[in-house]
């Protein structure tokens, strides 16, 4: 019997949570998991789960129809509830559920009271460098993400030749600690201790990585074993190229 109704995978962009949710999903027993409240919008999550605005409507009315909404898209058939959660959407969701459970001591009774017992995943990348190239990368190139035969899974642009960017990858590292200090605050201040993965377990051991979260979400259930990724790194030469460039140019081991 599972122990917690919902997770959330608590991250950053390029750790590698869309290989975590596919994983997820393709188990059977553990949600469909995405950025169910990823753009910091009302309008935008109303779009993004199909509902009809109502100007008229009061604004708790209208958050109870987004979340049960993103419940049941994010648990499927499978009575668990999967969130993927960017630092950067984090503010205005926590705002939100104040509003939909107003008088609740903490961010984590909100949380509760909005998706049931609730297991925090923090999902982390230590090379802060290799994630600001592959953010930059990604920004430049519009592709995020392929699958294993490399068939494109996420274009957010045309594609455009990628060019070294000092900058860009600077504020990419900056962004990425900040994500991390303002996860661990946030877990610091509401005493949650969280499930820990690291991109780079994530990639070496998926299955391994996977079952170990699986013991804790559903024990019993051996629904790791057969499931594969459904991603392939993008990660090549000329990655590894800008990572050892910035490196060099800025004095980083």
């Amino acid at each position: 019997m599972s122990r917690y109704q919902s997770y959330m995978i608590c991250t950053a962009p390029r750790s590698g949570s869309t290989l975590l949710c596919s994983l997820l999903a393709a188990t059977g027993v553990a949600g469909r998991p995405d950025s169910h409240f990823h753009r910091p919008s009302l309008a935008d999550w109303q779009e993004a789960h199909g509902i009809t605005p109502d100007a008229a409507a009061p604004e708790r009315d209208i958050l109870q129809a987004v979340v049960r909404a993103a419940i049941a898209e994010g648990s499927g058939d499978t009575g668990m509830f999967g969130l993927r959660m960017q630092r950067h959407s984090f503010d205005y969701f926590m705002a939100s559920l104040a509003v939909l459970h107003p008088g609740l001591p903490d961010d984590v009774a909100r949380i509760r009271a909005a998706f049931g017992h609730t297991l925090f995943i923090h999902l982390t990348r230590r090379d802060k460098v290799e994630q600001a190239v592959s953010l930059t990368r990604a920004s430049q190139t519009g592709l995020w993400h392929v699958a294993p035969d490399g068939a494109e899974l996420e274009r957010l642009a045309p594609h455009r030749e990628p060019a070294y960017d000092a900058e860009a990858i600077r504020a990419g590292v900056a962004e990425m600690t900040a994500a991390d200090r303002d996860w661990e605050a946030w877990f610091a201040r509401e005493g949650i201790t969280p499930h820990r993965i690291t991109y780079d377990a994530l990639s070496a051991d998926p299955a391994g990585t996977l079952g170990a979260l699986l013991d804790r979400l559903v024990p019993g259930r051996d629904a790791a074993r057969d499931v594969g990724p459904g991603t392939r790194k993008l990660a090549d030469a000329t990655s590894a190229d800008w990572v050892a460039r910035f490196r060099a140019e800025n004095g980083l081991t």
